[in-house]
């Protein structure tokens, strides 16, 4: 982004709209890094007005100090040498004596300490972004710049130990270097001239850098949810159904390597939670013969579903959707026809496709990176672990249902569903805001909340939030469902309320509602309903509990549930270590 766009950006910036403030505490001149963190920030979230506070010139203490009083939505702190101690500065001329380096390394040391006690309380009401030196390191050292010397390496381990223990604390990000290192080379980093003028130390294209990669620590993009591939020139080389199933190949005697790594990442990617689906125009017996080979990395077991077939590859996709149960847009294709591209985009214009180029290694490894950015997430939970094994059972459910040929009512009670309900203390769990924000079918109003916004909720003295867990035979859900509201005398408001699409089916949202009558002692639930283009589930269920058209909002009464709502099976006791919801009286 160029400096001018960054300005007209801002101007642009609605001044009517609800604001997002941001803190950014330095201890240089913020100037233009200041500039392309509102013009990032406000590209990233076109629906707020984006404020920047800074603080003063070489007070980060302070404005971080001060930050902890202020109602911001996140923080971020950039971190230069001066900052560490004033002598790495080229605006104080304090020595650079050799005898001094080991009390310089020391108050690297002391400072590196220092900085997380300043930080860690910010982060029970916003996220926190952390930038550490990104300027070289001054030639104070007396050992030649070509050489790895005592001075430079002790005061990198120091930031090594310093990053670590920041990107392990809960609500803190920190910028990643090496991607820092591949938009902005070191050499073109430095303004020694603007510094040493003005107190600002960035070159422009730095700055804009920079401000990038801190914007994606505070506006986090949604991860992707599911990956489609192909088999033939994209998971292997070779085509299957012509050399045979032993012959396709992806190692280094076969100069098929970059097809290896394509599978270790999908595995990887896989056991973090991502949903793997095939769809290729193949002979499935081939395919299997392949997959049966002791030597791949990918298993067959990693994807459901494995569409093969020989009709279109659009079809193919669309059946994946559905077995999913996700929209288009959380989902990325691959495929090495640039034509078998074209036609699932113009039938999935929303589905992310990409050219696997299998002729080019480094654009494979290109790619490899680009994916991990798409499907990226801060931690792997549990319920990331299970969900490709709870799509599974969900496909066994419908087979075993239509099978059966009994009642819903009869199959949901064979099939041993157990809900447990956990009302959240404050902080709540992690989750809830996740699944508010990722949730889209089962989805209230389509409300999200940034991070500092969410905590702030949360902490509001009427506040209730309830977190949804659900297993059966067929196995674990894990947390599948949030919803909060306030409770007003013998009515409960609901701000929002989201539901799993993998949970579709089960009667938990009805279980849920029962749940919120029942412990809130309420006789009506006020739900702040907004339909929009993806909630019309949501929209469904609350309609066959009305037998009426929906309003905005809407008053469901206990009478109406318990008249209309289908038989409910036994769920576990409210999870005792959490608060339990006040009594209308209380």
């Amino acid at each position: 982004m160029k400096l001018m766009e960054a300005l007209r950006i801002c101007q642009r910036i609605p001044s009517s709209a609800k604001p997002f403030r941001v803190s950014l505490c330095c201890g240089f001149t913020p100037l233009h890094l200041a500039d392309f963190l509102r013009a990032h920030i406000a590209t990233a979230m076109p629906d707020r007005t984006v404020v920047v506070t800074t603080g003063l010139y070489d007070d980060v203490e302070g404005t971080l100090r001060g930050a902890s009083w202020q109602e911001l939505d996140a923080c971020i702190l950039a971190l230069e040498w001066s900052d560490f101690d004033a002598r790495l500065g080229t605006r104080r001329l304090a020595g650079w004596d050799p005898e001094i380096l080991p009390e310089i390394l020391a108050d690297v040391a002391a400072n590196a300490d220092r900085w997380p006690r300043f930080i860690e309380p910010l982060t029970a009401s916003m996220p926190v972004a952390v930038s550490l030196p990104t300027l070289p390191v001054p030639p104070v050292s007396f050992e030649p710049t070509w050489q790895a010397g005592h001075f430079e390496t002790q005061i990198a381990e120091t930031l090594a130990r310093l990053a670590a223990g920041l990107s392990a604390t809960r609500g803190v990000g920190v910028v990643n270097l090496g991607a820092l290192d591949r938009v902005s080379p070191m050499a073109s980093r430095h303004d020694l001239k603007s510094e040493l003028s003005t107190g600002f130390p960035y070159r422009i294209s730095h700055a804009d850098a920079l401000a990038s990669l801190l914007t994606r620590l505070v506006v986090p993009r949604t991860p992707k949810k599911g990956l489609i591939t192909d088999l033939d020139d994209t998971l292997w080389r070779g085509i299957a159904g012509d050399e045979g199933a032993e012959n396709v190949a992806w190692d280094l005697d076969h100069h098929a390597q970059v097809h290896g790594l394509y599978q270790q990442l999908l595995r990887s990617l896989g056991q973090s939670g991502v949903l793997l689906g095939i769809a290729s125009k193949n002979d499935p017996g081939v395919v299997e013969r392949v997959f049966e080979r002791p030597d791949i990395i990918a298993k067959s077991g990693d994807f459901f579903p494995v569409e093969v077939n020989w009709g279109p590859k659009s079809a193919s996709v669309s059946r994946v959707l559905r077995s999913w149960n996700v929209t288009p847009d959380s989902v990325v294709f691959i495929d090495d026809s640039p034509m078998e591209l074209d036609e699932v985009h113009l039938a999935h214009p929303d589905i992310e496709c990409i050219l696997f180029p299998k002729n080019d290694p480094d654009e494979v490894y290109r790619l490899l990176s680009r994916l991990r950015d798409l499907f990226g997430k801060v931690s792997i939970n549990e319920e990331d672990r299970i969900r490709s094994v709870s799509l599974r059972a969900a496909a066994r459910i419908r087979q075993d249902s239509g099978q059966s040929g009994a009642p819903v009512d009869e199959f949901l009670e064979r099939a041993g569903g157990r809900v447990t309900f956990s009302w959240q203390k404050d902080p709540p769990d992690p989750r809830a805001l996740e699944l508010i924000n990722k949730t889209n079918q089962f989805n209230l109003n389509g409300r999200r909340f940034a991070e500092a916004e969410w905590l702030a909720y949360a902490a509001q003295g009427d506040t209730r939030i309830l977190l949804v867990q659900y297993q059966d035979k067929y196995g674990p859900l894990g947390k599948i469902a949030a919803l909060a509201g306030r409770q007003q005398g013998a009515r409960f408001c609901m701000d929002v309320w989201v539901m799993s699409c993998r949970a579709f089916s089960r009667r938990i949202e009805h279980r849920t509602l029962q749940e919120v009558f029942d412990k809130c002692g309420v006789q009506e639930v006020l739900l702040n309903f907004q339909a929009n283009s993806r909630n019309a589930p949501f929209a469904g269920f609350v309609a066959s509990l009305l037998g009426r058209p929906l309003e905005s909002p809407c008053l469901i009464s206990r009478q109406e549930f318990e008249k209309n709502s289908p038989a409910l099976h036994p769920a576990e006791p409210s999870t005792l270590a959490t608060v339990t919801p006040p009594s209308p009286t209380s």
